[in-house]
């Protein structure tokens, strides 16, 4: 983990950022502009697309609006006596439960005429007596508002009006606003966050006097222009006032009470919950607003062409016992909305949407309380995110961050739709992807450099599986000196002097570069080993470091084997071409050695250095002198296991104080031949004999040897040496140990 501790503190800065914009220290617009996409899209993912039979929409459409003649009413406003027709065709005829007006009756209807006959009794014919006599008689048939007023009296008829975000010191205040559902300090002394709108435009005082109930018609557009929500409260002169869905819920009702349902506990908000009227309870947010809950696209309620419904051309059935709202889908007259789920959508339903979901109870609620909810949300998925991304490898962090978004957004939808609850999801969703990013990103750019800087130190050395290995933890690996029990290797081709004059440079150039790339590779690739340098035709080479390798000894040995292996077939490829064989010389050593990057200032490289490297040196050197492929020294026999090997000699190099036993290695147990089984078998009582100093009977046994043996060359050293030592023999302290005067 410490390793990881940047990317953690940057991941956490993240996280503390994302938890700062949800308690509103902080506000991210692009967050707030992200979860009102999302929220649209969980909405058109969720809504029923059904269509609700309760409520109806009496449309003033283009149908409505056409010419008399053409079977229309003409152009909008129409006379009032129309609409009192309308009242007395609705209920008498249709039996309608109520009727909303999502329009607004400001101003007095004159299109009777009767303010012209007005205007002439009062000037050019006030002497008339019979002009006022007539004007007293038909005034009531032309005062189409008084009509329209006699016809709402004992009818539920709802009524809509209009507020205005005016200037409070010259705002519009026209007509007259309904009785307030709440009176003025009906909150005390707390403070609510209920949208205050110091102007109206209301009906006219003799329409609204005489209908059941009014509202507002105001929706609540969000930032980008899209309403999501419509007040449920509107604060104006200090009283509170419904809108047009709520009343007309209520007017079906018996008109029951609004009872705001306060969190009296509430300390770090409004506390403002729920409005609640008879059996319903509507959730509203922090400016008591309700999210309006659209059943679908424009359609989700049936449509009458309103002209329909005043020629009677409507089958009573279908609107029998409806809630009726009169409102418009002309383009003309202004009333289009945009809206989550369709950019052009009528106000009117708006209110009817609003209606469904209020007899439903589907309304979806965002308290304010969820805003503690995204906190902890935020702190929980970011933090153990944070905290495991950095432990995992590319493919796993893309798995645990496709299950994270996965389980987010399922449960998301869930309480959306089931629970109608409203919980913030573009933050989790954009904090889950950044931090995701963040940590891929990190890893290719900063780890990734830590890969580069090992592949850089350390490619030219070592196969590139254990760079890949060692870039998953660069921070364990460096170039610093220290003290390790590692493995060296020393080859080199006997009597290259020779072979190089035989060859042009052009071939003495392919000669020695096919002949060490064949080696190293056996040494890099087949060994997992460190190349150290190239000496002329010499190699050098360990195992233990960079990486560690416990088994460091047994692959040094592995490897010698295997080159002798390569040379028999690379000596069969040269003398296709003509070119003069080689033989090569191996010692292995094992012991500690430092390694690391020494040198001087001038020029440095990655080896190792100490006794153990020079007695690996002394043992390929001394190849020669026995006639042996490879010499191991004692330190690497005693780390070897499952190797056939003979012991060679006691040899003291030069240098060196100490004897040390040096062995020859055949190969794997199981792959040496019966025979040479056998002849290590006679060698060893040979040297037994030989260290005895029992000189016949070791004399015997080596010319036994050399009877048998295709490579005698051993046998006739130790013949040579006993014939010394029995003209001149050893002190009675020899012990068998052969000094060696030269490197």
């Amino acid at each position: 983990m410490k390793k990881h501790l940047a990317r953690i503190a940057i991941g956490m800065a993240i996280v503390a950022l994302f938890l700062a914009h949800a308690i509103h220290v902080l506000r991210v617009p692009l967050l707030d502009n992200l979860e009102a996409i999302v929220y649209d899209t969980r909405l058109r993912l969720t809504m029923p697309r059904t269509v609700d039979p309760r409520v109806v929409i009496l449309d003033i459409d283009e149908k409505s609006l056409q010419e008399k003649e053409k079977g229309g009413e003409g152009r909008w406003p129409w006379p009032r006596d129309r609409l009192a027709l309308l009242l007395d065709k609705l209920f008498d005829k249709y039996g309608i439960a109520v009727v909303g007006f999502d329009v607004v009756f400001a101003e007095r209807d004159e299109s009777s005429g009767i303010r012209v006959l007005e205007r002439l009794g009062q000037r050019e014919l006030k002497g008339v007596p019979q002009f006022q006599s007539v004007l007293d008689q038909v005034r009531p048939q032309l005062e189409y508002d008084d009509i329209f007023a006699r016809k709402m009296k004992g009818r539920t008829v709802v009524l809509g009006h209009v507020f205005l975000s005016d200037d409070p010191a010259n705002a519009t205040r026209k007509g007259m606003l309904p009785p307030p559902v709440l009176p003025a300090g009906a909150f005390g002394e707390r403070k609510v966050g209920v949208t205050s709108w110091p102007g109206y435009t209301a009906n006219l005082e003799r329409l609204q006097g005489a209908a059941s109930g009014a509202g507002h018609i105001n929706p609540l557009p969000d930032q980008d222009g899209i309403t999501r929500r419509v007040p449920m409260l509107v604060e104006h002169a200090g009283a509170y006032y419904e809108p047009l869905s709520l009343a007309m819920v209520r007017a079906v009702h018996d008109r029951p009470p609004v009872v705001p349902v306060v969190n009296q506990d509430s300390t770090d908000y409004s506390g403002l919950e729920w409005v609640k009227t008879g059996p319903f309870e509507i959730p509203v947010d922090f400016q008591a607003a309700a999210l309006v809950p659209y059943r679908g696209v424009k359609g989700s309620y049936r449509y009458y062409s309103l002209v329909d419904v005043l020629n009677e051309r409507i089958p009573v059935e279908e609107l029998r016992g409806k809630i009726a709202l009169v409102g418009t889908t002309a383009p003309g007259l202004l009333d289009l909305r945009a809206t989550p789920v369709d950019p052009v959508y009528p106000g009117v339903e708006i209110h009817a949407n609003l209606i469904s979901g209020i007899l439903d109870g589907n309304i979806k609620q965002r308290p304010p309380y969820v805003v503690g909810a995204e906190f902890v949300l935020l702190l929980l998925s970011g933090a153990a995110l944070t905290l495991l991304l950095p432990l995992l490898t590319p493919f796993k962090s893309m798995l645990v961050t496709a299950l994270v978004l996965v389980a987010v957004v399922g449960a998301n939808l869930m309480v959306f739709h089931t629970g109608h609850l409203v919980l913030p999801l573009a933050s989790g969703l954009l904090l889950v992807l950044i931090l995701f990013t963040f940590n891929m990103a990190y890893g290719f750019l900063v780890e990734a450099r830590g890969t580069r800087l090992i592949t850089g130190l350390f490619g030219q050395y070592v196969p590139p599986e254990l760079v890949e290995q060692m870039a998953l933890n660069p921070e364990q690996f460096n170039m610093a000196p220290r003290a390790e029990e590692l493995t060296v290797l020393f080859s080199d081709v006997r009597g290259f002097t020779t072979i190089s004059e035989s060859l042009s440079p052009d071939d003495l150039s392919l000669y020695i570069n096919d002949y060490l790339t064949t080696m190293s590779m056996v040494i890099r690739e087949g060994h997992r080993g460190t190349l150290d340098k190239y000496i002329g035709d010499a190699i050098m080479a360990f195992w233990g470091a960079p990486m560690a390798d416990p088994n460091h000894a047994q692959n040094g040995v592995l490897a010698a084997l295997d080159m002798m292996k390569q040379a028999a077939v690379l000596n069969k490829k040269f003398n296709d071409k003509g070119w003069p064989p080689f033989a090569i010389g191996i010692g292995v050593n094992s012991g500690v050695m430092r390694v690391g990057d020494m040198g001087s200032k001038i020029r440095k490289a990655y080896t190792v250095m100490g006794d153990a490297v020079n007695l690996g040196s002394r043992l390929e050197g001394i190849t020669k002198q026995y006639g042996a492929d490879i010499i191991i020294g004692e330190p690497t026999k005693k780390r070897i296991t499952g190797i056939v090997l003979r012991e060679i000699d006691l040899v003291q190099v030069k240098g060196k104080d100490e004897p040390v036993a040096i062995y020859e290695p055949f190969g794997l147990e199981g792959e040496v031949e019966q025979s040479r089984l056998d002849e290590i078998k006679l060698w060893n009582q040979a040297l037994r004999f030989y260290r005895a100093q029992d000189w016949d009977k070791a004399e015997l046994q080596l010319i036994n040897l050399k009877k048998v043996s295709p490579k005698p060359y051993l046998y006739d050293v130790f013949l040579e040496r006993i014939a010394g030592y029995r003209a001149s023999p050893p002190d009675s302290a020899w012990n068998g140990v052969h000094k060696f005067e030269t490197k």
